[in-house]
C-alpha cells in the first residue's frame, strides 16, 4: 500500500470493505441509512475532472457491484450518490480528495443485529439531519459482511 492510500485511512472515511485497482471503498461512519458507503480515489485529485477515463469505468463497475450487493443485503428502493468534498474547506489549509457518497435509501424500516433502521427522509428533498449514527463495531462488522457476501 503507498503512503496516500495510507493517508485514507486518516481520513475518517470509515471501516474497509474492499478496494477496487483505482478506489478503496469504506463503511461509512455514519449509518443513518444502513449501508452508507464511501467510495475514495487511491490517488491524489481534488476534482471530477480529474478523473481519468480507466478511473471513471472502474468507478462505474463499483457502482455495480454495490448497488447489487446493497440490494441483496437490504432492499434499498433506490440509492442516492454524491461528490460532496465541502468539509474539506472548513479548515485554514484545505485539502480535497475526490470521493463519493452512496446514501441507499428505505421506505421501510430495516431491523438488523437488533438495530432498527429508518430512513426518515425518503422520498423528501429535505436533506437529512448532520447528526450522526453511530453503531457498535460489533454491528460494523456484521454490516461489512453483509454486503461483502455478494461483492
Amino acid at each position: 500500500m503507498n503512503s496516500y492510500n495510507t493517508d485514507l485511512k486518516n481520513r475518517n472515511y470509515g471501516d474497509l470493505i474492499f478496494e477496487s485497482l483505482y478506489w478503496t471503498i469504506f463503511l461509512a461512519p455514519n449509518q443513518s441509512n444502513i449501508g452508507t458507503c464511501v467510495i475514495a480515489l487511491k490517488r491524489r485529485c481534488d476534482t471530477l475532472k480529474g478523473l481519468k477515463e480507466e478511473e471513471w469505468l472502474d468507478f462505474g463497475k463499483i457502482v455495480k457491484k454495490l448497488e447489487c450487493s446493497l440490494e441483496s443485503a437490504f432492499k434499498p428502493v433506490m440509492f442516492n450518490w454524491g461528490a460532496l468534498m465541502n468539509a474539506d474547506y472548513l479548515v485554514e489549509n484545505p485539502d480535497p480528495h475526490m470521493h463519493w457518497h452512496l446514501i441507499p435509501r428505505y421506505k421501510e424500516k430495516i431491523h438488523f443485529q437488533g438495530l432498527i433502521f429508518e430512513d426518515k427522509y425518503f422520498g423528501s428533498m429535505e436533506p437529512r439531519p448532520i447528526k450522526i449514527r453511530e453503531v457498535p463495531k460489533s454491528v460494523r462488522k456484521k454490516i461489512i459482511e453483509k454486503i461483502g457476501e455478494n461483492i
